[in-house]
């Protein structure tokens, strides 16, 4: 290979080719990089001396901009969010959990969509981060959506939204696409959540209610008015450390700011009596909904006085039941401060889903409602739940069961100490001791 060398400094590029590649020079810098009719057609940027890039870093570069596929040259790659929809039923969740096939969730489905449409590489599904992945929020297993948005980068084939539902499963439908901004984050630029609960108004019974006649309870119109009561005390900020795992008291994380939560009227699905409960907040920690809602029935059947909902908001650690995820509803998530930034430039879209209401609400009509009715029935998820409920302790703390459990395992432990003592001396008695089988904890 011919040696080339730079006999001057200039701050323009020159290109010299030698046996099948191609020297350019930028300031006093020389770059090799494989000859190929992009190149030529491709500006190269100046590089100064002294800026930490050595030359085989930016003949990397030079070539991973340059050499494209003809998918990628024909289609252009672009800032996205989609709007989705899907029942949870059978699957771990909404995030993918990479290397675990076992443990399927929608982003499985949905990247291994995006691949089999030509929207993405292959070698993106192994990592999301190079397609800028992310989701509004992370519905847990069995919990569904019909309004998640995520957002990412990939390529505007024709039919994007037709081709990616002809390569997922009925249950998860991709109902809308928009362009967004290229800094757009779904997750951080989310202001608020909405998300609906739906189960069956047994859950408020009294707690000597008979569930094998759940089919027949009717809710009065004055345990309605108390259970809204109840869900009013949410709103507001509180601190919530209660209401999920490994959040200490003082964590600044654990204060969120609820704006709703009531409970609507009740319906008759399936010959037995429902409800659906409303809740919208800034942003919720992960089981924070179902804890929410797990507290009040607890309320309501009368295992707790009221004044327990105030407790939980206090630095004591407070036992609180987590209600069933079946009926939680991921129903729309809202960005009012990008629509009132970019929504009106000429450019970008609201993110406002008003055309794709009537698919939203046939989706939930054919999926997500008939799953949770038919499930609840079949499998009776809420009076499993509401038979556990007389093992929660709400009177007492956490800390106070802690100290009882430290109790019992200095007792076990002084047990164990002395019966190692006896075996100590009856082994050694019998010449028999070896001082390495014997642990004491």
């Amino acid at each position: 290979m011919q040696k080339i060398r730079a006999l001057i400094a200039s701050p323009r590029v020159l290109s010299i080719k030698s046996n099948g590649w191609l020297y350019k020079c930028a300031g006093i810098r020389w770059i090799m990089s494989e000859e190929s009719g992009n190149v030529q057609n491709k500006p190269v940027k100046r590089v100064e001396e002294g800026n930490g890039e050595s030359g085989e870093h930016i003949r990397k570069k030079l070539k991973s901009d340059v050499e494209q596929t003809g998918d990628e040259r024909k289609h252009p790659k672009r800032k996205v969010v989609l709007l989705l929809a899907y029942s949870g039923k059978g699957y771990y969740g909404m995030q993918r959990n990479a290397g675990s096939s076992q443990f399927k969730t929608i982003e499985d489905e949905l990247v291994t969509a995006l691949i089999k449409s030509g929207c993405i590489p292959d070698n993106h599904g192994d990592d999301m981060k190079k397609m800028s992945f992310q989701r509004c929020a992370r519905t847990d297993k069995g919990v569904s959506a019909a309004g998640q948005v995520v957002s990412l980068k990939l390529w505007m084939i024709e039919d994007i939204k037709e081709k990616l539902n002809s390569n997922l499963p009925p249950q998860i439908r991709v109902l809308g696409l928009k362009r967004v901004t290229g800094g757009f984050n779904s997750k951080n630029s989310c202001d608020a959540r909405t998300y609906s609960y739906m189960l069956p108004t047994v859950a408020f019974a009294p707690k000597d209610y008979s569930t094998e006649n759940s089919i027949a309870f009717r809710l009065e119109p004055e345990t309605l008015q108390r259970v809204n009561c109840l869900f009013g005390s949410y709103k507001g900020t509180h601190n919530f450390h209660n209401f999920t795992s490994q959040k200490a008291a003082r964590d600044p994380s654990a204060r969120r700011y609820i704006t709703e939560m009531t409970c609507g009227e009740p319906f008759v699905r399936g010959g037995a009596e429902f409800a659906e409960i409303t809740v919208r907040g800034q942003s919720f920690m992960m089981h924070q909904i179902r804890k929410m809602i797990g507290l009040v029935i607890a309320v309501v059947k009368g295992y707790s006085g009221d004044e327990v909902l105030k407790r939980s908001w206090g630095e004591e650690k407070v036992d609180v039941p987590k209600a069933p995820g079946l009926g939680l509803v991921l129903e729309k998530v809202h960005f009012d401060r990008y629509n009132k930034r970019f929504g009106g430039d000429g450019l970008h879209e609201c993110l406002e889903w008003t055309e794709e209401e009537q698919a939203i609400l046939a989706f939930k009509e054919e999926h997500i409602y008939p799953s949770i009715v038919e499930t609840e029935c079949q499998e009776g998820s809420m009076a499993s739940w509401m038979a556990t409920l007389p093992i929660h302790d709400f009177k007492a703390t956490a800390k106070g069961a802690q100290d009882k459990d430290r109790g019992q395992v200095g007792e076990s432990n002084r047990i164990i100490f002395a019966s190692s003592i006896v075996w100590f001396f009856f082994f050694k008695s019998n010449k028999m001791f070896n001082i390495s089988s014997l642990i004491i904890n």
